[in-house]
């Protein structure tokens, strides 16, 4: 079969579509037939070679894909329904094995290329934002890196479940994105002060919840913006790893923060947060509440084109490899 190989760590010059052996499934996976991968910040960080896939996980980057069942094992799917999962590896490749818990069915409703951008985003939400933080209908939620696929799908279910979002973005107009969903506080953090315009907007009580990509330069600055009883989830590390915390303002707010990945959480544990996105988010899905927000397709054979077009920051919403 066709699928990407890392040839190296670099940019996006050091990706190559090669021919590899199938994957054969192992006890309680599946086989997918790919339609389409989604592309993630992960994946990009492992091609620098700065995230190495787990112990025992594919070498082939790609984290969630869409496709149909090649081979159902003992699992309860039918041979060739139409399916979407969340993976530790393998999703750039024509055919990928997944233990059976991390797959769900193809939400109804939506194209199933574009049901490749859903796995991840909605997992890496669903389990943050409600598992993780509790989040709770009319609690405020600050959500930095609005116009990425974690942003637009944290902005629509924040909407879909009653709270309220503030977000952070770059430009004006991927701001012109986080409004067209509906946000009205919209903060351009290379020219506001995002938590003055928290503070302002919220009558300088801040933020129940905030979820956050850019790591150690935000910290104290989060901390900030938190009203008490406030939860911070650190999903991602773009602005370092390394920062003093001032225990003192955490503890006076009653606050806590927590750090969490997917990628290398146990089976398990993925299973439980995918039958959890299948259970609430599909139906969101269902209703047209939320939607996959794609901003482009490029087939497997340009996969260094959609890396560089990933590294730029132009995107707004997901960026996808099909398979055909």
């Amino acid at each position: 079969m066709r699928a990407v190989v890392i040839e190296g760590a670099g940019g996006p010059e050091v990706l190559s579509v090669q021919e590899v052996r199938d994957p054969v499934a192992g006890d309680g996976e599946v086989l997918i037939d790919v339609v389409a991968a989604g592309l993630n910040r992960a994946d990009v960080q492992q091609r620098r070679g700065l995230y190495p896939p787990p112990a025992g996980a594919s070498t082939v980057p790609g984290l969630e894909v869409s496709g149909r069942i090649a081979e159902p094992g003992s699992s309860d799917f039918a041979q060739g329904e139409a399916v979407v999962a969340l993976l530790a590896g393998g999703g750039y490749a024509e055919r990928v094995a997944v233990p059976a818990g991390q797959v769900v069915c193809a939400p109804e409703g939506v194209d199933l290329t574009h049901a490749a951008g859903l796995p991840e985003t909605a997992a890496t939400v669903w389990s943050n934002l409600v598992l993780q933080a509790g989040l709770r209908r009319g609690e405020r939620v600050l959500i930095h890196g609005a116009s990425g696929g974690i942003g637009v799908m944290a902005i629509q279910v924040v909407l879909a479940l009653g709270a309220v979002p503030h977000v952070t973005a770059g430009s004006p107009a991927k701001l012109a994105v986080a409004r067209s969903l509906g946000v009205r506080t919209l903060i351009d953090y290379r020219r506001q002060d995002f938590v003055a315009e928290v503070l302002a907007s919220t009558d300088g009580r801040g933020v129940d919840v905030i979820l956050d990509v850019v790591g150690a330069k935000y910290l104290s600055r989060n901390l900030d913006a938190l009203a008490t009883g406030g939860r911070l989830v650190v999903i991602g590390l773009q602005g370092g790893s390394h920062a003093e915390l001032d225990l003192g303002m955490l503890m006076g707010k009653r606050a806590s923060v927590a750090g969490t990945t997917l990628r290398a959480r146990p089976a398990e544990e993925k299973a439980a947060i995918m039958a959890a996105v299948e259970e609430n988010v599909w139906p969101l899905v269902a209703a047209g509440a939320v939607k996959p927000f794609v901003d482009r397709t490029f087939p497997l054979a340009e996969v260094a084109e959609a890396h560089a077009y990933f590294d730029s920051g132009e995107h707004t919403g997901k960026v996808l490899l099909t398979l055909g």
